[in-house]
């Protein structure tokens, strides 16, 4: 089902998210269904509707969105707090790709996160990042992403501390190196940032500053 229009998150988007971080318990969650409908579900629904199309307009792609359960899967954790107090949304392009590069919304009760990237490679494109960081295209890499860290965006920290086997551990890219997926990150501002009139326009243009990462990873 189609969602309705989006017309904006409100300040009661952001007055219910602090509640449940405040009282996050089955009880009091139960007796806000209506206000987790009204005032988070249906306008998040409506913005990842929104917002998909923006993206398609920015890409050329269509886009499905997939916004993230308010429950928390507690199975393997040691935090047992059953919902969520944010609010993630993913966008993902429709492409032949299995696991193609994909576009982030965050909103928690501190800030307004945007993000775009793989967060765990495949075998097969681990491989391949590696050689084309190894390779040519390496320095071209780099310098991409660091024009973007030096307007704002930030990179998400590599996940191995060495450098894989096969790669000189004296790499000029060791740091890209050691990624078992990529993303870069846009912090917009504080909570209040989602209330601006214009998110939808904001968000366009900040994803378009993050697309050559998009592009590069659109392999």
């Amino acid at each position: 089902m189609t969602a309705a229009p989006f017309s904006g998150f409100t300040a009661q988007t952001i007055s219910f998210m602090k509640q449940l971080k405040a009282n996050n318990n089955r009880d009091w969650f139960k007796g806000q269904k209506k206000t987790y409908e009204e005032d988070y579900r249906i306008p998040a629904l409506a913005f990842a509707d929104a917002m998909a199309e923006q993206l398609r307009s920015l890409t050329g792609l269509s886009h499905t969105s997939k916004l993230f359960r308010i429950h928390r899967d507690v199975r393997f954790s040691k935090d047992k707090t059953p919902y969520n107090s944010h609010m993630h949304i993913s966008f993902t392009p429709e492409n032949p790709m299995a696991n193609p590069p994909c576009w982030f919304f965050g909103l928690d009760t501190e800030k307004l996160t945007l993000g775009c990237g793989i967060f765990g490679f495949d075998a097969s494109q681990l491989q391949a990042f590696r050689n084309r960081v190894d390779g040519a295209e390496g320095n071209d890499i780099a310098a991409t992403l660091q024009s973007l860290t030096q307007k704002g965006a930030r990179i998400s920290d590599p996940e191995l501390k060495r450098v894989p086997s096969g790669f000189a551990k004296d790499h000029p890219q060791e740091d890209l190196l050691r990624h078992k997926g990529l993303a870069i990150w846009s912090d917009l501002g504080d909570e209040k940032a989602a209330l601006d009139d214009n998110l939808l326009a904001t968000c366009r243009n900040e994803f378009k500053h993050l697309k050559p990462v998009f592009d590069l990873l659109l392999v």
